[in-house]
C-alpha cells in the first residue's frame, strides 16, 4: 500500500519518526505500521480494527485531525509575527523548455513538486513514480541540496524525476541531477542565469520544465 512505499523510499530517516496519513487507516495499513518502531501516527480517521491493532502498541500516539485549512499562515519573528497568505502547491503555468514531457513524468513531478514545496530550503527532491527516493532538504545551497538527495537515492536516482523549490542559480545542480541519471526536472524560473540552465538541460537532452512560483520554506 501506500504506506509501504513511502516507508521504503527512505526507511533510515522513518525509524522513529512521525506517520501522517491523508486518508483513512484500516487494519492492513494499521498492521504495517505496527510492525516498525513510529511515534506518532496522525491520521483523517482511523478504524475501529486499526485502532485495536495500533493500540497495542505501547508509547505509539495516534492522533486523528481534520486537513488543516489555515486561512493565513503565522510566522514568528523577534519583536512581533509574520501574517501571509499560505502557500497554495499547483502545477498551473509550467513551461516545458527543454525536452519532452510524458505522462508519466508529468505525474512524478508534480508529486515531487509538493513534497519539495513542503521541505525546509533549500530543498530537492528526487521521486520515482510518487515515491521519494532522495531528499536533501535544509542546505546552504542548491547544488548541496541535490548532492544530498542524490546520496539519499543512490542508484534509484537514475530514470527518476527531481523537483526544486527555488531556482538554480547556476548549471550545476543541473549537472550533478544528470550525473546520477535523473531524466527530468522541475524548478521555478526567475534565475539571472535561466538562459545558462536551460542550456545545460538541453546540452544532456533532459526535460526541464519551469514552473512560475518557488516555494520557499525557512
Amino acid at each position: 500500500g501506500a504506506f509501504g512505499v513511502a516507508w521504503e523510499g527512505d526507511p533510515l530517516a522513518a525509524f522513529g519518526g512521525v506517520i501522517g496519513i491523508a486518508g483513512e487507516v484500516d487494519a492492513e495499513t494499521a498492521g504495517a505500521i505496527s510492525g516498525r518502531f513510529v511515534e506518532v501516527v496522525v491520521a483523517a480517521s482511523v478504524t475501529p480494527e486499526a485502532a485495536e491493532i495500533l493500540a497495542a502498541r505501547k508509547n505509539l500516539r495516534v492522533l486523528v485531525a481534520p486537513e488543516p485549512r489555515p486561512a493565513r499562515d503565522f510566522r514568528r519573528i523577534e519583536g512581533g509575527f509574520l501574517v501571509q497568505d499560505p502557500d497554495v502547491v499547483t502545477a498551473e503555468g509550467w513551461e516545458v523548455v527543454s525536452g519532452e514531457l510524458t505522462g508519466e513524468q508529468h505525474e512524478a513531478l508534480r508529486f515531487a513538486w509538493v513534497l519539495a514545496a513542503h521541505a525546509r530550503s533549500n530543498a530537492i527532491v528526487v521521486c520515482r513514480g510518487t515515491q521519494a527516493v532522495g531528499v536533501g532538504a535544509g542546505d546552504q545551497s542548491r547544488v548541496g541540496a541535490a548532492e544530498r538527495a542524490l546520496a539519499r537515492a543512490g542508484d534509484r536516482a537514475r530514470g527518476a524525476v527531481a523537483a526544486s523549490d527555488a531556482f538554480f542559480p547556476f548549471r550545476d545542480g543541473i549537472d550533478t541531477l544528470v550525473a546520477a541519471g535523473v531524466a527530468a526536472v522541475v524548478a521555478p524560473k526567475g534565475s539571472r542565469n535561466d538562459a545558462e540552465v536551460v542550456a545545460a538541460a538541453q546540452e544532456h537532452g533532459i526535460t526541464l520544465v519551469f514552473a512560475p512560483e518557488r516555494h520557499f520554506k525557512h
